[in-house]
């Protein structure tokens, strides 16, 4: 009985050890009208709204002890010298002014001393703070309106006494994470489900998407059904409407590097459509002028009262997007090379490539139960459109995986040779600012000789699009299969193409 007696006393003991540790560590924390916690919080004012706020480094660099050290849980650790530059050079580079502003959250903050031999001698300050960023134009006065909030994260601070002034000597910020809005938008790409209930709220059955990254093709994802409880495998089959000119383009472009096809060259040693046969204006086309854009030519003659092919102006004085062109030029070539343009698709482009799944023209070799049927806005189907013959403008059908190989093989140049695949990127024709025609695809000026390649597909039921960042080697393809797809392209151009994105959106949205 003592020895049991003995150890519930020592059991006593231990609890009332712990009770008191417990007890000296609530009471630890100071409280928000001590003369430390306004001490240190005065000295965080310093650093963050003198300082770091406004980008004027000499507020706040006397504050940092010599032995200051910086511990980040995504850039990793740097001293007192290198996490000064980094501020003036990265987040305050030139200009300096105002670029990201850090806020406390209310009620975080907690600040404990530190004694050695009863002797106050520093302090921890933990809390979170969240972090604005300026999306003001350049030296624009800073408005609420002009700020967003970017993301948020913990921190610890210790303060020490040196000379009996307050400095900062170590530094922890961790775990990081996107505000509220910028975690929509990384659930809303990176969580499927999420992504499911977006194209349902946008009445968009079926999106394709291709990632390129490196000059490679990354990623693809293929979200929604192409039948009800039937999700759309990845190498579903698309048809993407003007995405068809791209490839038409290569085609000719690669003959031409061969030296059996000339870009300047007249066409109508080769093809005269019956409609223009009597207007000298024919003279004139040539392949170069039919890949910018500047024939003449209505988008498609059925657009005309009389149904007939004519010359709305000069050939190679302005710019008019037409299909009628790329149309023409298929007949030249195929008069040319006797063979049809799915032929030579085929010899210079699909094989080589192995895109098995590319055609222009409906076989037995489209697998239907891959194919999305296309839809308008309220998701009714249109009837599927199924060629007997090429068109060079419209209507080709493909997988994100083989145009994907193709666009990189694009950015890549392959087959073309350095003169051509200069002309190809080269503004031939000005169609708004910053953004030309070059040989088959457009191309938007972003500075700093930094551009993108693009084209768009647009039909019954077919939104598709494409951005190729030949610098960056990054690129991304959307398809999608309904009217309603373009409510889709901003969100992603600006999500995987970043600051690009948004000078993408910037081009195309001005007038």
């Amino acid at each position: 009985m003592k020895t049991i007696d003995f150890i519930l006393f020592q059991l006593k003991i231990i609890l009332l050890g712990i009770s008191l540790f417990c007890t000296q560590i609530i009471f630890s924390q100071e409280e928000k009208n001590s003369d430390l916690y306004k001490t240190i919080m005065s000295r965080d004012s310093l650093l963050f709204n003198i300082g770091f706020n406004t980008c004027d480094s000499s507020q706040f660099e006397n504050l940092y002890s010599d032995q200051f050290e910086f511990f980040h849980d995504k850039d990793g650790t740097s001293n007192k010298t290198e996490f000064i530059q980094s501020f003036k050079k990265g987040l305050c580079g030139s200009p300096a002014t105002y670029k990201c502003r850090r806020e406390l959250v209310d009620g975080s903050t907690k600040i404990y001393p530190l004694y050695k031999k009863g002797v106050l001698y520093g302090a921890i300050q933990t809390g979170i703070h969240q972090f604005y960023e300026n999306v003001a134009a350049k030296n624009e006065p800073l408005k609420p309106e002009n700020e967003k909030l970017v993301g948020k994260a913990r921190f610890t601070h210790v303060w020490v006494l040196e000379n009996n002034v307050w400095k900062l000597k170590r530094s922890l910020s961790y775990d990081h994470n996107p505000s509220s809005e910028s975690e929509q938008k990384s659930n809303l790409f990176d969580n499927d489900q999420e992504t499911e209930k977006w194209l349902k709220e946008n009445n968009i059955p079926t999106l394709g998407l291709g990632i390129i990254s490196e000059g490679k093709l990354k990623q693809i994802k293929v979200f929604g059904n192409l039948k009800r409880d039937f999700p759309a495998p990845y190498n579903t089959i698309w048809n993407v409407a003007s995405l068809t000119k791209p490839v038409t383009t290569i085609v000719a472009l690669k003959l031409v590097s061969q030296g059996k096809w000339n870009l300047d060259e007249p066409l109508d040693k080769y093809w005269i459509d019956p409609d223009i046969a009597n207007d000298p204006n024919h003279k004139l086309l040539t392949t170069r002028i039919i890949l910018s854009h500047q024939t003449g030519f209505p988008n498609w003659r059925y657009m005309n009262k009389s149904g007939k092919l004519d010359f709305k102006f000069k050939p190679g004085t302005q710019y008019q997007y037409s299909g009628e062109g790329m149309e023409y030029l298929r007949k030249a070539l195929e008069k040319k090379f006797g063979k049809t343009l799915d032929q030579m698709a085929s010899e210079l482009v699909f094989e080589p490539l192995k895109m098995n799944d590319t055609q222009y023209i409906w076989s037995d070799k489209v697998d239907l139960s891959r194919y999305a049927i296309n839809y308008d806005k309220d998701g009714n189907a249109y009837e599927t459109v199924k060629n007997k013959i090429a068109s060079a403008a419209d209507d080709l059908l493909t997988t994100i995986q083989d145009y994907g190989t193709f666009l990189c093989s694009v950015m890549n140049g392959d087959g073309l040779s350095k003169k051509v695949f200069e002309e190809m990127n080269s503004h031939q024709v000005a169609t708004k600012k910053n953004k030309y025609f070059g040989l088959g695809f457009e191309i938007y000026d972003l500075g700093n000789e930094n551009y993108a390649l693009s084209h768009g597909g647009s039909d019954q039921g077919v939104q598709t699009l494409f951005f190729l960042l030949p610098k960056t080697k990054q690129g991304i393809i959307i398809f999608t299969n309904s009217d309603n797809g373009n409510k889709v392209y901003m969100k992603l151009i600006e999500h995987f193409l970043g600051e690009n994105g948004k000078k993408l959106i910037e081009i195309e949205t001005k007038s």
